[in-house]
């Protein structure tokens, strides 16, 4: 272990760290055609004079910009030729030169001066009896034939080209960074938690719980929040994941101090046609597969994908606590193992229609489906500590859990003639569904092996809804002198109901009977108002960005048995986010930023209900906790080196007031007995600092590599409760990503983790589940810490037919079945040690295949008259 620990840190500190260049469309901006009368025409063949058709032409001219002093070429048109290769430019200005450039897939690329010819001096003539003159004089020097123009094979293009470009690596943006996993080979056939542990900064546990910087991010899906799980959602949907550590104004101020976490899914808007069907099984015969399809013709892009994955996990689990509630300390062993029998389906369904050039509709629709049926045998021996045993029993629960899902979403973008002028409005409407059903059978023993003494039955049942409705709109406009402002709004609208009964078996009358005060039945409204502002300009190299958000909510919660009511109004509350960046020499950048973030209590946080569900583990809320804020510096250096390395440094202090924090408590229970109980608090205050580096390393032709490593400092600051805090702790987390280029188009990839002893995460818990957790989880985010452990992944990819078109791939998760989970709890109470391991190893074996036509051409319906902003922009503007 040690030496594994040394190699990454020798490699980190060694190589030639490096991560991409910033990637994205062009910076320069796009130019109206200049008015005129020049007309230029021609037609595109090859060396046997047969027409190329969909080759991309474009016209340009030479401009001065005021803010260089220099001339630069920009574009005035561009098309696609037709499919006879014609191709055919109006309204040029017939002054000065112009440069026509061609390109298409398979030929070399072309460019040639053109100018038309200038006319003799002196005012047009007068046609005989009339008083207008006679421009037909003109009419010569306006036209400009090309002919046929033959382009030539690129013969080591059409040796190498391949459907889908690699972009793989890290780009960077002032306040985001953006990891392509398009590429990662070991989370072919999982969900996104196997993507996200491969992705720098990002700690994934054995339950897929995602930390950023050891705090639990807010989770986007393509820039909109979601409800659904990092388990729900299908690796082979992703595209890409931005990692916001420090949100800006225009995000969400809501979400506390751990930054947010947006996937991008595929979206494919190319001409013609095209898509990929995939198919896998894993090592318990779990399957998984799925497609998408893309079309794209004339006015309409549309996109249709399907995904499933079936589970049949084994986990295993152990728990010893030591309760210190009585004058003798009672022991409590727990074993457990745990099988998991269920999957689920993810279809999305899209649509861009190109209104006219400067405007696009576009909606979609996602519908998700899961059933899970986990069954899980628990074994608790319990007696006093050096003297009388007290019991021994198993208990065996049998579950079954569905959820059904529907997001509908739409919106517009429309370009104004004015460059870089744009305004954009969308909407995001996500429902969901869920039942689920519990029953525990618990027979109690006299000893392991003994006599049984008693059994006890609980039967749990309950349903819920979730939705989840956001109304967005954006308006960006160029400000004279370079710079750039942008202001929205946004409503954000959340309903909430739960109906969970708990029975317990009557032997007398032979059936389940309710147990009210067990049960769980209320709903909640919770509404978010924002709106916001931020302007972004630069100085030679020096740029910034300064930005203002305004929030206010409430929410209104009901228990609905009882019909006790609960509510809130949240003034309003100013966010302010500031961003500067100085460009350096030899490809060298500085970046710094502050923000200021909000997290406001969820409603089963608030409610004062007691949940005894499981007899293990009580929780209940708390009705006086408040917001809480959280204020982030970060500092962050960049240099791009040769041959594609590169490296991002960071330091970062964050500092919550008020920090929520589940904390274990006592309750008196008949007549006086202390049972304890889980609840919410708000510490007096919780910060954490770090240092964060993550590179990208060209080592070869053939290997390429990322690194990542963040070394922090964490406390929560809980004298304001029993008087006495845990220690700040010093912890650092590493992660590594090889990939190598094998002969015989063999692809392998090796990735690693490892996480130091660190204190428990925050984990704000605002979901709702189906009955009892499991037992042996974190109790506290306060009182205890998490163990260090570390793993190792690794892939295997054969590709094979024209261009590569099919592949199988071979992974591995956790060879060593070492990514475990081991927690440490402590309190007045009783002390816990608890140990978690996945299903692992667990290998998997997946196909894929690329099908269709791939139309490269770059301007049959792109805007010419939009700034592209980066590739998300830019591909909006086709």
């Amino acid at each position: 272990m040690k030496q594994f620990l040394f190699l990454m840190v020798l490699i980190t500190g060694s190589f030639t760290l490096s991560a991409q260049a910033p990637a994205g469309a062009p910076t320069s901006k796009t130019m109206t055609a200049t008015t005129g009368i020049g007309h230029v025409y021609g037609k595109l063949v090859d060396s046997a004079n047969k027409p190329i058709s969909d080759a991309s032409v474009a016209i340009l001219q030479s401009k001065y910009d005021t803010i260089t002093k220099k001339s630069k070429q920009v574009m005035l048109k561009g098309v696609a030729t037709k499919s006879n290769g014609d191709f055919s430019f109006e309204d040029l200005p017939t002054m000065g030169q112009l440069t026509i450039k061609i390109s298409a897939v398979g030929y070399k690329a072309m460019e040639q001066n053109i100018s038309f010819s200038k006319p003799q001096m002196g005012a047009p003539t007068k046609a005989p009896g009339s008083q207008v003159p006679d421009f037909s004089s003109l009419a010569a020097n306006t036209d400009k034939d090309l002919g046929n123009i033959a382009l030539q094979a690129d013969a080591h293009e059409l040796g190498n080209i391949v459907v889908t470009g690699n972009n793989k690596g890290l780009r960077l943006d002032i306040d985001k960074k953006v990891f392509n996993v398009e590429q990662n080979l070991v989370s072919a056939g999982g969900t996104a938690a196997d993507v996200l542990k491969n992705v720098p900064s990002l700690n994934v546990d054995i339950d897929g719980k995602v930390t950023l910087r050891n705090a639990t991010p807010q989770l986007y899906i393509d820039g909109r929040p979601t409800t659904l799980t990092v388990d729900q959602i299908p690796a082979d949907a992703i595209e890409s994941v931005e990692v916001i550590t420090n949100p800006s104004a225009k995000y969400d101020a809501s979400g506390g101090n751990a930054g947010i976490l947006n996937l991008v899914l595929k979206k494919n808007k190319k001409s013609g046609y095209n898509g990929n069907i995939n198919a896998g099984i894993d090592k318990r015969g779990g399957v998984n597969g799925g497609g998408s399809f893309n079309i794209r013709q004339n006015k309409i892009n549309f996109t249709a994908s399907t995904f499933g994955n079936q589970m049949k996990n084994r986990n295993t689990a152990s728990t010893d606590i030591e309760s210190l509630l009585s004058s003798s300390s009672m022991l409590v062993n727990q074993s457990s193992k745990e099988r998991m029998n269920g999957g689920f389906l993810f279809g999305r369904l899209g649509a861009d229609y190109f209104v006219t050039n400067r405007l696009t509709l576009s909606a979609g629709v996602v519908r998700v489906h899961g059933e899970f049926n986990p069954s899980t045998t628990l074994q608790t021996d319990s007696a006093f500590k050096g003297g009388q045993y007290l019991s021994y029993s198993e208990r065996n629960t049998s579950n079954n859990r569905t959820f059904n899902a529907t997001g509908v979403q739409g919106g517009f973008k429309l370009l104004f003639p004015k460059q870089g002028q744009e305004l954009t409005g969308d909407f995001n409407i996500f429902s969901g569904k869920n039942n689920n059903s519990s029953l525990y059978n618990t027979d109690i023993f006299s000893s392991k092996g003994g006599l049984q003494t008693g059994n006890i039955q609980q039967q749990i049942i309950g349903n819920g809804t979730n939705k989840f409705t956001t109304l967005q709109s954006d308006y960006v406009t160029p400000i004279k002198g370079g710079g750039k402002l942008e202001a929205g709004a946004r409503v954000q609208l959340r309903n909430l109901t739960n109906s969970q009964g708990n029975y317990i078996y009557d032997n007398a009358s032979k059936q389940f009977v309710l147990i009210p005060s067990a049960s769980s039945n209320y709903k909640n409204k919770d509404n978010v108002y924002a709106a916001y502002a931020s302007f972004s300009n630069s100085i030679k190299d020096f740029g910034y960005k300064v930005g203002l958000r305004a929030e206010s909510s409430n929410y209104e919660g009901e228990l609905t048995d009882s019909k006790q009511t609960f509510t809130n109004n949240y003034p309003v509350s100013l966010f302010p986010s500031i961003f500067v960046s100085q460009k350096l020499k030899n490809k060298q950048e500085l970046q710094a930023s502050f923000t200021r973030r909000i997290n406001r209590p969820f409603f089963m946080q608030l409610i004062p209900f007691i949940d005894s569900t499981d007899q293990l583990n009580w929780s209940k809320g708390n009705a006086g906790l408040k917001p809480e804020f959280t204020s982030t510096i970060e500092a962050s250096y960049t240099k791009t080196f040769k041959g594609n390395n590169s490296i991002l440094a960071s330091v970062y202090y964050k500092h919550t007031t008020d920090l929520i924090t589940r904390y274990l408590d006592t309750i008196s229970v008949n007549g006086g007995e202390q049972h304890p109980i889980n609840t919410y608090i708000n510490a007096n205050s919780g910060r954490s600092a770090g240092f964060e580096i993550t590179s990208q390393n060209q080592l070869a032709k053939w290997w390429d590599m990322n690194t990542n490593l963040n070394i922090y400092n964490s406390k929560i600051n809980t004298d304001n409760i029993n008087g006495t805090s845990q220690e700040a702790l010093w912890s650092w987390f590493a992660k590594m990503n090889n990939n190598f280029k094998l002969p015989a188009n063999f692809k392998l990839q090796l990735s690693g983790t490892y996480q130091s002893k660190t204190n428990l995460p925050v984990n704000q818990n605002t979901g709702f589940n189906g009955g009892p957790p499991m037992s042996g989880g974190a109790q506290s985010a306060s009182q205890g810490f998490i163990k260090a452990n570390f793993g190792v992944d690794a892939a295997l990819q054969k590709s094979f037919l024209k261009n590569n078109a099919a592949s199988f791939t071979l992974s591995i998760n956790d060879i060593f079945s070492s990514r475990k989970t081991d927690q440490y709890v402590v309190s007045d109470y009783y002390i816990q040690n608890s140990h978690r391991l996945g299903d692992v190893p667990m290998f998997r074996l997946s196909f894929a295949y690329r099908f269709g036509q791939m139309d490269m051409s770059l301007f049959k319906r792109k805007n010419m008259k939009g700034e592209s902003e980066g590739a998300q922009s830019s591909m909006q503007g086709m």
